[in-house]
């Protein structure tokens, strides 16, 4: 990994550029592929999946006997792990469910806002090398808390037509509605569009390469949400000499061997630690068996050593990394000046595998510097907040004359009607009864 010392900040900006393929070539792919899916539907899904996935391609919903069975292949070790993880992301994601409070903003005039369940939702989840079941976990968990009525999966099948068998479990396990083999820009493309066998959906979730990332800024284009921008993986540490550099290489090795385009960055105010760390990559990653795909990442990657940890955390808020993990003496204190950040991990101990899988937090977060304005999935993300309004007599009264000169100045004259009209007939009424009651009072 290249060691840069002490950049002035005119260069930060090239620093955090991470490794892109052409865009325009990839979007001209994109929409290649989303003009035969909308005109051709299943047939152009299955004619991707056969070029790209498993060439012997039939059908593309996984059948319910498959899914039962895939039980049967997943060791009880990793059962009882997948529950606890289940347990904890549950956990955190009712702890975010929010009570209904109602404001009288003025006389009679009563506002708040409800949540209410997108109906239907699309998860993708990544296969290939890396089965990515956890993420299984950590979408359709809080898709089910929030109420939403279908979770469509869609995951690409191995070279023998296969899905592997912890995702299908974990489907189950969450309440998954339907599987689909069928990954890469033609399962985005379909859940976008919707086939004869994969349903439109109201909104797309789950990470991706750079090729998943494009399809989905382009299913937003045809009127499907997108959970945000979620691409390749990428970790950025803040070390200083309380850390220990075997942890700090082991975290920047757990991200670089997500893909070869994933991107790890280590800043330390300590050149010893930057060497210490270093050598301890040197020496892990002889034995990880993704080793390749590790190294092309490093490649990618880089160390910066800086004076200070101030200058240290103004970089990383710059970079906006979805992974944060501050690996100082003072953690806490450290993260106070955190601005931009998907997650952030705090103190020597707080691995990022932990987020991964079973703290509990989300692991579903923007990246490629998209920290700066998104957050992560969370039990918002599965839900639209509707606000309601209520106004009585004496609210349309109290509002009323402030409506009709706001409209009026906007030349919007029906506005200001829809309120003149409503105050009439109030202070018609209010008259009547005032001359009932003297009449009343006469007798």
């Amino acid at each position: 990994m290249k060691t840069i010392n002490n950049p002035s900040e005119s260069k930060w900006k090239k620093l955090t550029e991470r490794p892109l393929i052409k865009q325009r070539k990839l979007m001209d792919m994109v929409e290649k592929m989303f003009y035969d899916i909308h005109r051709k539907g299943d047939k152009a899904v299955l004619a991707y999946s056969r070029k790209f996935d498993y060439p012997a391609q039939q059908t593309l919903e996984v059948e319910r006997e498959t899914i039962a069975q895939a039980a049967e292949k997943v060791p009880e070790r990793l059962k009882q792990a997948i529950a606890l993880a289940q347990k904890n992301i549950e956990a955190f994601h009712l702890s975010q469910q929010e009570e209904v409070r109602k404001t009288e903003t003025a006389p009679g005039v009563v506002c708040w806002r409800e949540s209410r369940p997108i109906e239907r939702i699309g998860i993708y989840i990544p296969g290939g090398t890396a089965p990515l079941f956890s993420t299984v976990l950590m979408l359709a968990v809080p898709a089910k808390i929030a109420g939403c009525s279908e979770i469509v999966l869609c995951t690409p099948p191995n070279e023998e037509g296969e899905i592997h068998p912890a995702i299908l479990y974990a489907a189950e396990q969450t309440g998954v509605t339907r599987i689909f083999a069928a990954g890469g820009i033609q399962a985005i493309g379909a859940m976008t569009f919707g086939t004869d066998s994969i349903p439109r959906v109201d909104k797309i979730f789950g990470p991706g390469n750079q090729y998943v990332m494009a399809a989905k800024r382009s299913a937003q284009f045809y009127g499907t949400a997108i959970d945000m921008p979620a691409g390749p993986s990428e970790v950025l540490i803040i070390a200083d000499n309380n850390c220990n550099p075997a942890y700090v290489a082991a975290d920047l090795l757990s991200q670089a061997e997500h893909g070869p385009d994933s991107q790890v960055i280590l800043l330390s105010d300590n050149k010893q630690v930057i060497k210490a760390v270093n050598k301890e990559l040197e020496l892990q990653l002889e034995a990880l068996p993704r080793k390749e795909i590790a190294t092309e990442a490093l490649k990618n990657s880089r160390a910066i050593l800086f004076r200070d940890l101030e200058s240290c955390i103004a970089f990383s808020n710059t970079y906006a990394p979805e992974h944060l993990i501050l690996a100082t003496e003072n953690p806490v204190l450290l993260s106070r000046d955190v601005v931009n950040a998907g997650s952030v991990f705090l103190g020597n101990y707080s691995c990022e595998s932990a987020g991964d899988y079973a703290s509990g937090t989300n692991h579903t977060l923007p990246t490629s510097g998209h920290a700066r304005a998104y957050s992560g999935v969370s039990l918002d993300s599965f839900v639209k907040k509707i606000t309601f309004q209520q106004l009585s007599e004496e609210g349309i009264l109290s509002l009323g004359p402030a409506i009709e000169a706001m409209a009026e100045a906007e030349e919007l004259f029906a506005h200001k009607n829809a309120v003149s009209l409503r105050m009439g007939s109030v202070m018609a009424n209010k008259m009547k009864m005032n001359e009932e009651n003297s009449n009343n009072e006469t007798f």
